[in-house]
């Protein structure tokens, strides 16, 4: 198996509003596909929005899960002021703060949010770690 990450798929409740927290309030760059699903070009990857029943009906499990997941998704930035920006950003776009950014005791700086659905983000700044591959 190669080593990469196609796509990351999100169960959303809402795909519209969704797909308009992610475009609108964090300002990702949809791409146009017609269909129940929105995907958003990343750095390497794709983020894919796609209905919670229907993504676990694809799954062939149920749709009722609650609570932490055992899944994080992480966005490393190069310096600390950009940590508290793009936390900043998420929470004007509708995202929970659910850890502001702290020092961490890895040695980084990092907090995390809480998209409208509950998926995690955390947002970090490792020193001597690049942002992307």
């Amino acid at each position: 198996m190669d080593p990469r990450i196609s796509i990351v798929t999100l169960g959303v409740a809402d795909l519209a509003a969704a797909t308009a927290f992610y475009e609108d309030g964090l300002g990702l760059p949809r791409h146009e596909f017609d269909g129940d699903i929105a995907f958003f070009a990343l750095a390497g990857t794709w983020l894919a929005l796609y209905p919670r029943e229907a993504l676990a009906a694809d799954a062939g499990v149920g749709p009722d899960g609650s609570g932490f997941a055992g899944v994080t998704l992480a966005h490393n930035v190069d310096d600390e002021e950009r940590v508290d920006a793009v936390l900043a950003e998420a929470e004007r776009a509708g995202a929970t703060i659910v850890k502001p950014a702290a020092r961490a005791d890895w040695g980084g700086y990092s907090g995390y949010f809480a998209d409208p659905d509950g998926h995690l983000w955390e947002v970090a700044h490792a020193p001597g770690f690049s942002p992307g591959p």
